[in-house]
């Protein structure tokens, strides 16, 4: 196995000044393997020479051929600045292993999935995995996914929040709750208002994604992750069907 892949830019789509979807094709080798929920970690040169190297949660199925990331612009970061100012056509590194525990857990049919902005990632291969195997025949019952996705304003949440809307209108396997923290600087919205963590025990009571066969997830802001935890906890969850991944 080489120490690193090439990968080449192929797509990118900016929601607005620090988020982005960036879609990458690996050149001269099969595209790593993976599970849903997994991260690949992806690298520049810095100005020493040096490959800096950062993780990112795999937002594509398994089923697709590229690989793409969900990105936020950390402005004092190492290596987002850099990713910033890719263009299509421009490559990029990647470790060939592809790794994470932030998987489906299979124990249970029904998942409660909380995730702010970029945190939807790892919940989107997922759901688009499982349409494939439907769609395909892999699979004869389809796990059900409560997702909610939070930003402070609706543009955060990119081209997601159409791509799932849609698919759980058509589906009765998802509901997807886009819901926006500062709705005074987005005027035009007319879905949910509030923070993610705030509507986690409405939805969920709702819909009967309950400690008896659920498991819960949180993705993103650890101090939502925090929240979250403490929450599904006292609403009796086992402490083996809560599952987390954070982003600093």
């Amino acid at each position: 196995m080489p120490d690193f892949l090439k990968a080449e830019l192929i797509e990118r789509i900016d929601f607005s000044e620090d988020l982005g979807m960036f879609k990458f094709r690996v050149l001269d080798a099969e595209r790593p393997k993976f599970v849903p929920g997994q991260y690949a970690t992806l690298g520049l040169e810095g100005d020493d020479g040096k490959i800096i190297w950062r993780p990112y949660s795999i937002a594509s199925s398994i089923y697709e051929e590229f690989l793409e990331f969900y990105i936020e612009l950390v402005p004092h970061g190492k290596l987002t600045p850099k990713i910033w100012k890719m263009k299509v056509g421009d490559k990029i590194w990647l470790r060939p292993r592809i790794v994470g525990k932030f998987t489906l857990n299979p124990e249970t049919k029904k998942h409660l999935m909380v995730c702010t902005v970029t945190g939807l990632a790892p919940f989107l291969s997922m759901i688009r995995t499982q349409k494939y195997e439907l769609e395909m025949g892999k699979l004869k019952e389809p796990n059900k996914f409560l997702v909610i996705h939070g930003g402070s304003r609706s543009w955060e949440l990119g081209i997601y929040k159409e791509e799932l809307g849609e698919l759980s209108k058509k589906v009765d396997w998802l509901i997807y709750v886009p819901t926006v923290s500062r709705p005074w600087e987005d005027t035009n919205w007319k879905g949910e208002t509030g923070r993610v963590d705030e509507l986690v025990r409405k939805y969920a009571d709702n819909h009967g994604f309950t400690y008896e066969d659920t498991t819960g997830y949180a993705c993103g802001n650890p101090d939502m992750i925090k929240n979250v935890k403490d929450i599904l906890k006292r609403a009796k969850f086992p402490e083996n069907r809560i599952k987390e991944e954070k982003y600093y």
